[in-house]
Formats: C-alpha cells, sequence, structure tokens
C-alpha cells in the first residue's frame, strides 16, 4: 500500500471518528459553535453602530480591537486558572464572562461602553476557547486529527451562522444580537454543566510563563508569527468589508453566511485532503497566495458591490483550509502540552487580529476605501515569508511532508 493510500485511511477515519465521540465531547462542541457565532454575529450590525451611535469607521472597528487584544493577552493565563480550577470551571467562568458582557453591550448607549464590554466578552472568549480546544482533544475518542477536525466543524458552523443569525436579529435593532448571544451562551453554560464530567484537573500546574517559555521553540513561532500576519487579511475581511459594501443587515448576513458556510466545509473535508496530498507547507503556501490575490482584486474592486460579495464568499473556502492546517500544525510543533502551545500561538496571533480592524478603519477614513485591502494583502505576504524562513522547524509536522 502507498504512503498516500495510507494518508487516505488514516484520513477517512479521522472523520468517521467524528460522530462517535462521548456526551462531554458533544457538549463542548455545541458551546463552541455558539461562541463561534459571536465572532461574526457583528459582521451585519456594524454599519448600523457606527450610524446610529454616531462614530466613525475605525471607533466602530475597536469593536474587534479590544475583543482580539484582550482575548490575545488573556490567552497567557488560561493554562494557569484551568491547572488551578479544572477545564470544567475554566470554562463555565468563560461562559458565564461572555453571557454577562454580551449582555451588556447590548444595553449601551455609547461605542464607548460597547468597546469596553467587548473587551470583557474576550476576556470570557480566551477562557473557553483555549480550554475547549485541549478538552475536546484529551476526550474525544479516536487521533488528534479526528479530535481537530471536530473542533473546526464547531467553530465553521458557528461562524457561518453567527452572520445570518446576527442579519435576522439586528434587522429589528442592533442590540439584539448581543442579547441573542447571551441567551445562546447561557444554553452553552447549562451543556457544560450537566454534561461535562469526568475531565480530571491537570497532574501538575502550569505557570504564567510557560506560553512565552514556548514560543522558544521555532515551530511554534514560526506558525503563530505567520497567523499573526495572515490574520490582517482574515480580519480586514471580516470587519471591514460590511462598511464597503453597502448593504442592508440581511443582505450583509446572507452575504457572510455564505463566506462561513465554504469555511466550515472547506475545513473539515478539503484541508485534511490537501495536506495527505500535497503536505503541509506546499498547501499552505498556495492558500495563503490565493487569499492575497483575493484581497488584491477586492482592493481593486473595492467600487463594485458584486465583485466584493463574491470575493467574500469564494475566500471563505481558502480560510476554511488555512485554519484547519495551522491549527492542526500547532498541536504538532513544540514538544509542549497542547494548551500551552495553543495558548502561546494565540497570543501572538490575537495581536494581529487586534490591530488590523482598527488599521482598516482608519486607513479608510484618511486614505481611501481600498487601501485597507493592500494593507491587508500585504500582511498576509508577510506571513508566506515568516512561514517559509522558518520552514526547516515544520519538517516533523503533517507526517513529515512538509517540504
Amino acid at each position: 500500500m502507498s504512503t498516500h493510500q495510507q494518508d487516505e485511511l488514516e484520513l477517512e477515519g479521522a472523520q468517521s471518528n467524528i460522530l462517535h465521540q462521548p456526551a462531554p465531547v458533544f457538549a463542548v462542541a455545541f458551546a463552541c459553535i455558539i461562541a463561534f457565532m459571536g465572532l461574526g454575529l457583528v459582521d451585519p450590525i456594524l454599519p448600523a453602530i457606527s450610524s446610529q451611535l454616531h462614530a466613525s469607521k475605525s471607533q466602530t472597528e475597536l469593536l474587534f480591537t479590544s475583543y482580539n487584544l484582550v482575548t490575545g493577552i488573556a490567552m497567557l493565563i488560561t493554562g494557569f486558572i484551568s491547572t488551578r480550577i479544572g477545564p470544567k470551571w475554566t470554562l463555565l467562568t468563560g461562559l458565564f464572562l461572555i453571557v454577562g458582557f454580551s449582555f451588556l453591550a447590548g444595553h449601551s448607549n455609547t461605542i464607548g461602553q460597547i468597546v469596553g464590554f467587548r473587551a470583557g466578552w474576550g476576556l470570557g472568549n480566551a477562557l473557553f476557547i483555549a480550554t475547549a480546544l485541549s478538552v475536546i482533544v484529551g476526550v474525544a475518542r479516536g487521533t488528534t486529527a479526528s479530535a481537530i477536525i471536530l473542533y473546526e466543524a464547531a467553530l465553521g458552523l458557528g461562524i457561518s451562522v453567527g452572520p445570518l443569525l446576527g442579519g435576522t436579529l439586528g434587522a429589528h435593532s442592533w442590540r439584539d444580537p448581543f442579547y441573542g448571544v447571551a441567551c445562546l451562551m447561557g444554553i452553552g453554560f447549562i451543556a457544560v454543566l450537566l454534561f461535562l464530567r469526568g475531565v480530571p484537573k491537570p497532574a501538575h500546574r502550569t505557570s504564567i510563563s510557560a506560553p512565552f517559555k514556548a514560543l522558544k521553540y521555532k515551530g511554534l513561532l514560526t506558525l503563530a508569527l505567520t497567523a499573526l500576519f495572515y490574520n490582517f487579511g482574515f480580519f480586514t475581511l471580516l470587519a471591514y468589508t460590511p462598511f464597503p459594501l453597502h448593504m442592508g443587515i440581511h443582505q450583509l448576513g446572507f452575504v457572510f453566511f455564505g463566506w462561513g458556510i465554504l469555511l466550515a466545509i472547506t475545513s473539515v473535508f478539503v484541508a485534511p485532503r490537501l495536506e495527505a496530498r500535497f503536505g503541509l507547507l506546499p498547501t499552505m503556501y498556495t492558500i495563503l497566495t490565493l487569499i492575497t490575490v483575493t484581497l488584491l482584486v477586492m482592493g481593486f474592486g473595492v467600487r463594485s458591490q458584486a465583485t466584493l460579495a463574491i470575493c467574500v464568499i469564494v475566500v471563505g473556502a481558502f480560510l476554511g483550509i488555512n485554519n484547519t492546517l495551522i491549527t492542526t500544525a500547532v498541536m504538532e510543533s513544540a514538544p509542549v502540552e497542547r494548551p500551552t502551545a495553543s495558548a502561546a500561538y494565540s497570543f501572538v496571533r490575537f495581536v494581529g487580529g487586534g490591530i488590523a480592524p482598527w488599521l482598516a478603519g482608519k486607513l479608510s477614513d484618511t486614505v481611501s476605501a481600498a487601501c485597507p485591502f493592500y494593507v491587508g494583502a500585504l500582511g498576509v505576504v508577510i506571513g508566506i515569508i515568516c512561514l517559509f524562513i522558518g520552514r526547516n522547524a515544520l519538517s516533523h509536522v503533517g507526517g513529515g511532508k512538509s517540504h
């Protein structure tokens, strides 16, 4: 049997294991779906918030900046907390914070209040996301690959449904999507409380310095820096594009729903097959190049509503592939515990997600509507360069077919 045939069999086994999991895994996966809804839920209502609260684009984009920066910084303490109070209570604490701050965001009367409450939401998000991935990987049946696919499936489903729900609820008021998140995360809280059992505390406690120490491994650092610059493209698409699209809330919801559907499909079914066929790095180089080209097309066609809408939907396919590949690679990139690797990686990458939205809004206000897309494309190119420079440190990742 050839190596390629063996890879295909392993992949089929990993995907078949997705549906044969214990109840705790599905409880966490369900909460993940709702948590990731929050990422795209505000997309359709950004123009409405900007208009009704008399905020500039850059001020409105601070909703993403505060959320992402606090999420990234808080990732440094997730291991410290979860190894002391246990994974279950860390998840519940994160969910509780998201419920509270999303409700308060919906109850706000100024853009500054929403930005502040989104920062608190980011703290809860960090506690939940970092711990959820490690719990799913640790509790799920089958291989790490099957657990990652399940996690990415939850991510993709949440991201795809989020804008549609945001568009539906936001048609009445921009406040309703925030209240919707609070209600859904409350259901997630109950699911985790009732069904997540038998997950012990880690054998030893993690120090706050552990994520920094993990970044000394060049493979993990390479992926983190790649993701940092890639996020300039990702969050330019996610947070800025609703403004130049000039669509109604319902229309924006459907456009980003299409984006999320393709992201979900490719992250689960396409990414693992491409890696098995071509290897990690060749696939990532190609996909990141396609994302760069798409951003450039969006810059050139910024005045065309149809061009922007089509590009947003199509690029979802590329983003889904890259997200799965890089998340899986992070888990194998350094000889440290998975939660520590995830925390270190997320700390670095969310910096890009924090800066990019605000920068996009500022560039649009001061330079041109197309400029944010060009800067996003430049960010992805720098990410490709980082990946190429650190390629030798990733030779052991993805079955050794990284070259």
